[in-house]
């Protein structure tokens, strides 16, 4: 009877995030299908994925749309709309990653200073050092970046001795301030006519993503979320503490250190593509927890079609607001996650 009831409740907390996960992908697929259709040229449902099937599989069926709404939908607005869902979804898993080692709700690649390093890199690129390994100089340059800023944030950390997670997060506060300014002060010598354009991708933005670029975020995307996935078991540890890790034969510091190379291998690629893109990793995972609960191998596969879903609505809502102008994706999602930040806090204060 017990074993029975055990296999129960089994099935039922194994259905539970099942079909919060299957109305997750239906989510981004309908989130997906908007984000291309919805913009300044309105394209109806229909023949978004009529110019999809044309394009996968040519002669299927009998095109009845224009050569250029075939190229916005095509050409513009489908790698736009996949550059969103994979920097959604990584900046997303890196954030969960990093609550989970840090045992701080609040950690986040933008909060803790990642994203501005990730930024520095690209801005040297883009404006210093030039494409000296072809297309592949920004986002190398970027993961550089990201990882230095790391490597600072926890040295600081550790020079300041600040053992608590709360401390970790001031400590990436301070370091991305002064990454930012090393960052202006970059703009500020470099090419004016340049200039203008870096300083609006820094704030966030999706409209440069082509076909050619988006293998790059996938193969990274690829590789370290799987890393992540094969390693949920250590991040479930971690969120107890580095005591029961450590009885677990889990190597604390050497996988913590490995988390966040691979969030900085993530977030640096992503802001090479995207620019600096605030939150995300912040909301989503707390969000995907109340729904699949604490599991990391629920909590990180949420956070991934959570994040994607978010981005693109976030991506709608810049192109729509301020219709035909695009407002920058960042602003959306920094007033977004300073409220939910706010709502966090009072929360953490109210527990």
């Amino acid at each position: 009877m017990d074993r029975s009831r055990t296999a129960r409740l089994r099935t039922g907390n194994f259905r539970g995030p099942l079909t919060v996960l299957l109305g997750g992908l239906v989510l981004l697929l309908v989130s997906l299908s908007l984000a291309i259709s919805v913009g300044a040229v309105q394209v109806p449902l229909g023949t978004v994925w009529g110019i999809f099937l044309d394009k996968l599989w040519p002669g299927l069926i009998d095109p009845t749309w224009s050569k250029g709404r075939a190229a916005i939908v095509w050409d513009i607005r489908f790698p736009r709309a996949l550059l969103a869902m994979m920097v959604g979804a990584g900046l997303a898993m890196v954030g969960a990653s990093l609550q989970a080692v840090t045992r701080n709700p609040l950690a986040d690649p933008h909060l803790l200073g990642i994203s501005s390093g990730g930024a520095f890199g690209a801005i040297l690129a883009l404006l210093h050092t030039g494409l000296f390994t072809g297309l592949l100089t920004v986002p190398l340059l970027a993961f550089l970046g990201a990882l230095g800023a790391t490597a600072i944030v926890l040295g600081v950390s550790r020079f300041a001795d600040a053992t608590s997670s709360d401390r970790l997060v001031l400590a990436g506060v301070a370091v991305s301030f002064i990454i930012m300014a090393g960052a202006n002060v970059l703009i500020f010598l470099g090419d004016p006519r340049a200039a203008h354009v870096v300083v609006f991708w820094m704030l966030g933005g999706l409209g440069l993503a082509q076909w050619s670029q988006l293998m790059y975020p996938f193969i990274v995307l690829l590789c370290s979320a799987t890393w992540l996935l094969f390693h949920t078991r250590e991040l479930n540890a971690m969120t107890v503490g580095d005591e029961t890790a450590s009885t677990l034969g889990i190597p604390v510091a050497r996988f913590r250190l490995s988390v966040f190379v691979a969030g900085a291998l993530i977030t640096g690629v992503m802001v090479a593509f995207s620019g600096i893109i605030g939150f995300v990793g912040l909301m989503v995972p707390h969000v995907v927890r109340l729904l699949v609960g604490g599991d990391y191998l629920r909590v990180l596969t949420g956070s991934a079609v959570m994040g994607a879903v978010f981005l693109l609505w976030a991506d709608i809502a810049a192109r729509t607001v301020m219709a035909p102008e695009d407002i920058p994706i960042g602003i959306i999602t920094g007033l977004v996650g300073g409220l939910f930040f706010i709502w966090l806090l009072g929360r953490r204060k109210a527990g």
